[in-house]
């Protein structure tokens, strides 16, 4: 794997959660070709596995590990396969994370003709689901939360010792359709600040990264039609990113090692870290 910076991670035992997706895949690779022995965490078990066994095939150390980020007791179990199998962790990314349709409007704007009985398939802001909602607060913040508590009590005490959660540009504008999740991520900035303060005392860095917009498996319907044409939200959010283009998932690993780095990044602490492109710097005129 060809890295945009070489950083010596040799020896650190990384936990990254969601390691089975597309953008946690990725920042799995990276640290692993960094020298880190990477416990890929994934709820399935099989792409954790997959993953894991890439890693491997390409002359790094790595464990693929069943868990869900909402349950302690997976967690728990999890952390004790990483401690037997690779030792005690020195960095934990969080990627895991998502939206769903269930807290997501049908418009970008309410009208008055929308709240009409014959417009039952319209989801509005009154038909928000509350279970779809909850479900999205608790997978982007307890999903973030939960691992912290259990995998940073292996860093207390110890140099060189981080973490990284994954925020989103929604956490700095909110994007129509997904209250939810824009709530969601705001947490997870806020979070992170408070993280890192709260842990500053122990030796253990907290910091973030914000991706823009980046196609993956859970966007790909919002961002294209089924023949593959782009959709009018696609339309409005190259319109609203200056360089004009999605980003490539590996346009992520830069701003991750950077951050995973002592020696790069020893005194960054509390940061979220915007790659996006310029869209939180644009105001649209």
């Amino acid at each position: 794997m060809k890295l945009p910076i070489n950083v010596n991670l040799k020896d650190k035992v990384c936990v990254v959660t969601g390691g089975g997706g597309v953008l946690g895949g990725q920042w799995a690779s990276a640290l692993s070709a960094s020298g880190a022995k990477v416990a890929v965490l994934d709820r399935d078990l099989e792409l954790a596995q997959k993953k894991a066994d890439e890693l491997n095939a390409d002359g790094g150390t790595a464990i693929g590990v069943q868990a869900d980020v909402l349950k302690k007791e997976s967690l728990k179990a999890a952390h004790e396969e990483v401690l037997s199998k690779l030792g005690k962790c020195d960095l934990l990314l969080n990627g895991a994370g998502g939206n769903h349709p269930k807290g997501t409007t049908t418009k970008e704007y309410l009208y008055e003709e929308d709240l009409a009985e014959e417009n039952k398939d319209l989801i509005t802001f009154f038909d928000l689901d509350e279970a779809g909602i909850r479900f999205v607060f608790d997978l982007n913040f307890l999903g973030t939360l939960l691992p912290c508590q259990e995998f940073a009590k292996d860093m207390i005490g110890r140099k060189g010792c981080s973490i990284i959660n994954v925020s989103s540009m929604n956490a700095f504008t909110p994007l129509t359709k997904i209250p939810a999740y824009s709530g969601a991520k705001a947490a997870i900035s806020n979070f992170t600040q408070w993280l890192a303060v709260h842990m500053s005392k122990v030796g253990i860095r907290v910091n973030a990264i914000a991706p823009g917009f980046f196609v993956t498996a859970q966007n790909q319907a919002l961002l294209y039609n089924e023949d593959g044409t782009p959709t009018p939200r696609t339309d409005k959010i190259l319109g609203a990113t200056p360089m004009d283009r999605f980003g490539e998932p590996e346009e992520l690993l830069g701003a991750l090692l950077f951050l995973a780095s002592e020696e790069a990044s020893g005194f960054v602490n509390g940061v979220v870290l915007p790659v996006d492109g310029g869209f939180s710097a644009y105001s649209g005129v």
